[in-house]
């Protein structure tokens, strides 16, 4: 039956044969037109010129950026340690494309897997203080490929439900039953964890959480998730994503922050936040880690990472390890940035990483700010609903080891004037 307003398709006889004159616009693309209706937000916003996603950026050098031929201190790059741009990194993805090539061609279960590869598991796994790794393409495929590995048929994930939404592609691809728990909320996640415990005893469980959440920048109650998970037998999966190289001594990750790096049974991570890259990783026992290279389809599936990815990670690895001063830096600009938001009048989520979320009120407002903070020589990210809880659109800021102090004073500097403009401001925020 042809959905109403589309035409049938036509029938015609020729020598004997029926052709079939294909519909021209399929009734599955109709949601496609409908969200580039003029009456939706995203016409509107473009329309006014407001639209701040996919913006290119002509040159970037970490802290500045090149954007319609301006120059911008960057706040909104999650490039932490500051090393996009190092030489020390350039040099070596360069050596590593002349020596390897530009790509493997191949998933690592066959012909993608270089020396290379292997060292940097094994450099990972000792910096992380466990015994095997696996790397795999990207961040979003490490997490979707270990809880689908792991979590099978009759077992039990519990997961955040401020998780990143690779965590939740994970649990819709696995065939284990998902049970979402309030944010960081352990006095829920008991409840659900022990009404599962009474009506399935014999499943296996995953509880999974951001070690950092990407929006926010809080931090995951490790110790209480890992009290829970010894409690009822469970493993526990922190994505530190946003973590390491970032919080923790010598920038080990969420679980080191609380002294409790050896406890947590599978951390993973993304090469394209402090690592300046792209990829991701797995860290925990041997015999588990070996399970997930055999048994995950991200990894056995996907050609495996570029050789200038890897030799990037390795140099930015070593430069980790040799300079953890970064690492205090960017605890110093997150600190100074909070209480420099505060102290203007802004409304600040609460969080301990160098991610800052800013409120900017309704979508509108948010989306304002922004370019008018562009427009000040400032780039941040606009985040909107579904991204945040409706009604709390924030102005996400995000900072690196290399920002000066200078450039920390222009950035709250014009979010004074913005924040003033707009009345955004929880006290003296009257527009001018």
């Amino acid at each position: 039956m042809t959905p109403e307003g589309y035409p049938k398709p036509e029938s015609t006889a020729e020598d004997g044969e029926i052709q079939v004159t294909a519909v021209k616009d399929p009734f599955l693309f109709k949601k496609c037109h409908q969200f580039f209706d003029p009456s939706e937000i995203y016409s509107q916003i473009q329309a006014a010129g407001l639209y701040p996603y996919f913006r290119p950026i002509e040159r970037n050098d970490g802290t500045r950026a090149i954007m319609n031929g301006r120059e911008v201190i960057m706040a909104g790059s999650n490039n932490y340690l500051g090393l996009l741009s190092d030489p020390r990194v350039l040099e070596a993805a360069e050596k590593a494309i002349h020596k390897y090539g530009t790509g493997c061609t191949g998933s690592r279960f066959l012909n993608g897997t270089l020396d290379i590869h292997i060292e940097l598991e094994e450099r990972l796994s000792h910096f992380m203080g466990r015994d095997a790794c696996v790397l795999f393409s990207t961040g979003y495929m490490t997490n979707m490929g270990v809880i689908q590995a792991l979590a099978g048929k009759g077992d039990l994930i519990f997961s955040d439900k401020d998780n990143h939404a690779c965590i939740v592609a994970g649990t819709q691809v696995s065939l284990a039953d998902t049970i979402r728990f309030r944010h960081n909320d352990l006095e829920h996640l008991r409840k659900v964890i022990e009404k599962a415990q009474e009506e399935r005893p014999d499943a296996g469980k995953l509880i999974v959480s951001d070690g950092v959440f990407s929006m926010s920048g809080t931090i995951a109650d490790v110790p209480g998730l890992l009290g829970l998970a010894e409690e009822f037998g469970a493993a526990l999966m922190l994505d530190d994503a946003h973590a390491v190289g970032v919080i923790g001594p010598g920038g080990h990750g969420s679980a080191a922050h609380f002294g409790l790096q050896d406890g947590v049974h599978l951390t993973t991570g993304t090469f394209s936040k402090s690592f300046a890259s792209l990829g991701g990783f797995v860290v925990g026992d041997a015999d588990v880690i070996g399970y997930i290279r055999h048994m995950s389809s991200t990894h056995i599936y996907s050609a495996s990472m570029p050789p200038a990815s890897v030799a990037t990670v390795l140099k930015c690895l070593d430069i980790l390890v040799k300079e953890p001063e970064r690492v205090e830096r960017l605890r110093e600009i997150s600190d100074y940035m909070r209480d420099g938001f505060r102290n203007a009048g802004f409304n600040v989520w609460t969080s301990l990483a160098p991610i800052i979320s800013v409120e900017a009120g309704d979508m509108k407002t948010c989306f304002l700010m922004w370019k008018d903070l562009l427009e000040e020589g400032v780039f941040v990210n606009a985040v909107v609903p579904p991204a945040v809880p409706q009604g709390q659109s924030v102005l996400r800021t995000s900072y690196m080891a290399t920002h000066t102090d200078d450039d920390l004073d222009f950035i709250l500097g014009a979010f004074r004037k913005v924040g003033r403009k707009y009345g955004t401001l929880i006290n003296n925020g009257m527009p001018e």
